[in-house]
């Protein structure tokens, strides 16, 4: 029989059910928000509407989205979690329908789905998600990288929060405007409150200049995998006139230094299926894809 149980909103009673639901079910979902510290501080608010499905006071299912300023600004919101233990076209059915009434003054709801998990990407289509994108991951284990003379004129330098806003913004949102999932421009204040994010790491933003404009950027940040500290480089980028020399290169690697310099044994990326260019570079840095997320996207209107 389907769904004989109970949609609830999240609250105040009903949190610690929730991060245990979150818990025993984060290795079968993209667990990108559902690390420890994050599921631990989690409270319900009007930037994370959460609700759950009950079968006799149990939680058998979750729906929670991530509806912040830059979800927003991309007129989309992502999913924390959807995910249920029995699977149960109405119990899918019933809960995504009603988070979805968050969601209506936005164009489209998106959700991670590990590749390894078919029953899920199976229930996304039945739902009418529709495939964006294939992602990978990427680990590198601790090997020593070569160090390069940089070319006249460039230099490698540490972000400085006071001066350094408005020109990381704008190599990050040039570099990233055409790719997948990453169109959204981020603002000043974005950038600024990393430093007050869990994941943050002193030194770990870090600018390539020429002749004292910046011209691309790397950032590492604190991250788990299998249970175990790894740090994430994420936005490499080199403005377009640039690319073509190496430089991107040259950030990776001065990343991974850092990661080094930083205690990391192992360092953790993310890139697309169809950007190419990176992977082979990545691949040739010692990256090696080790698991696949899609993301789907649902339309709402």
């Amino acid at each position: 029989m389907e769904a004989e149980g109970r949609i609830v909103d999240l609250n105040s009673e009903n949190l610690q059910s929730f991060r245990e639901f979150c818990r025993r079910n984060r290795s079968k979902v993209d667990d990108s928000y559902l690390y420890e510290e994050d599921i631990s501080t989690f409270e319900p608010n009007p930037e994370n509407p959460t609700f759950l499905y009950l079968e006799g006071g149990k939680v058998v299912a979750a729906a929670s989205l991530i509806i912040d300023e830059y979800n927003r600004k991309g007129n989309r919101a992502r999913f924390r979690i959807l995910y249920s233990e029995k699977d149960s076209k109405g119990i899918y059915d019933g809960i995504f329908h009603r988070i979805l009434i968050h969601a209506l003054d936005l164009d489209n709801v998106y959700i991670f789905v590990p590749t390894y998990n078919d029953k899920l990407m199976a229930r996304m289509e039945k739902l009418g998600f529709c495939r964006e994108r294939y992602t990978y991951l990427m680990v590198r284990e601790d090997d020593p990288v070569k160090k390069e003379e940089l070319p006249e004129g460039f230099a490698l330098k540490s972000f400085d929060p006071e001066r350094d806003l408005d020109e990381w913004c704008s190599v990050r949102n040039i570099c990233f405007a055409t790719v997948k999932g990453n169109e959204t421009p981020i603002s000043p204040e974005m950038v600024r409150s990393f430093a007050i994010r869990n994941d943050y790491l002193d030194g770990g933003m870090i600018m390539l200049t020429h002749n004292g404009k910046a011209v691309g950027i790397v950032r590492g940040t604190r991250d788990e995998y299998e249970g175990k500290p790894i740090m994430n480089i994420g936005s490499v980028a080199v403005l377009p006139e640039y690319q073509g020399r190496g430089l991107g290169r040259v950030l990776l690697r001065e990343a991974i230094r850092f990661a080094k310099r930083s205690g990391f044994s192992r360092t953790v990326l993310s890139v697309n299926a169809d950007n190419e260019g990176a992977r082979k570079i990545y691949d040739r840095e010692g990256f090696k894809e080790v698991e696949g997320v899609v993301c789907y996207v649902y339309p709402v209107h």
